[in-house]
C-alpha cells in the first residue's frame, strides 16, 4: 500500500440479492464519508476471484472488509483466510432458515481467523458499517468526531421521541383523576 492511499471499505455480498441487506451499510458509510467499493464474489463459486480482490484491495489501502452472505455464508470466513485485516461479516436472511444458517456459518469460525459477526439482516447491516468506521476512526480523528456527531444525533432523537410520547395523553385514561 502507499502511503498516500486513502483508507477504504470493501463491501463483499455473495449475490446481487443481498443489495438490499447490504444498502444499510452503505448509506451508513456514506452518511459518515467513508471510502467504500461494492463487490459480488462468492466463497463458492468464485473462490480465486475472492482470493485475488482481498490482495488487491489490500494492496490499494482496504482497511476493513464487509461481507454480506445468507445460508451457508463461507464468504466472511474465506475472505478472513485471506488477510489480517479486520473482516465483519453480515448473516442475510435467506432461505427457508430466516438467516439463522448463515448466522452459525459467520460466526462459528476457527481460532486465530476472526470474524466480527453482526446481527442477522438489515440491522446488522447497519452496525457492520458503523464498526468499519469505528475501527477507521482509531487512526482518523476527523472521522472520529463524525460518529461522534452521528452518536449525539442518534441520543437526541431518541429523547425527542421520548419527549413526544410524554406529551400525548395515556389511551384509556380519562384525565379526571
Amino acid at each position: 500500500m502507499s502511503n498516500d492511499a486513502q483508507p477504504f471499505v470493501a463491501i463483499l455480498m455473495g449475490s446481487d440479492s443481498d443489495l438490499p441487506v447490504v444498502q444499510g451499510a452503505l448509506d451508513v458509510l456514506a452518511d459518515l464519508e467513508v471510502a467504500c467499493e461494492v463487490k459480488i464474489l462468492s466463497a463458492h463459486r468464485t473462490p480465486d476471484a475472492t482470493r485475488e480482490y482481498v490482495k488487491e484491495a489490500e494492496a490499494r489501502g482496504c482497511a476493513v472488509f464487509i461481507a454480506a452472505a445468507g445460508m451457508a455464508a463461507h464468504l466472511a470466513g474465506a475472505v478472513a483466510a485471506h488477510t489480517v485485516k479486520p473482516v465483519i461479516g453480515i448473516p442475510v436472511d435467506a432461505g427457508p432458515l430466516q438467516g439463522f444458517d448463515a448466522l452459525l456459518s459467520t460466526v462459528q469460525m476457527p481460532p486465530g481467523v476472526p470474524v466480527a459477526t453482526m446481527a442477522v439482516g438489515k440491522a446488522g447491516a447497519r452496525n457492520a458499517g458503523h464498526l468499519a468506521a469505528q475501527i477507521l476512526a482509531l487512526a482518523d480523528g476527523e472521522l472520529a468526531e463524525r460518529v461522534a456527531r452521528e452518536r449525539r444525533r442518534s441520543a437526541e432523537a431518541v429523547a425527542a421521541k421520548d419527549r413526544a410520547l410524554a406529551e400525548r395523553p395515556a389511551r384509556g385514561s380519562s384525565g379526571s383523576e
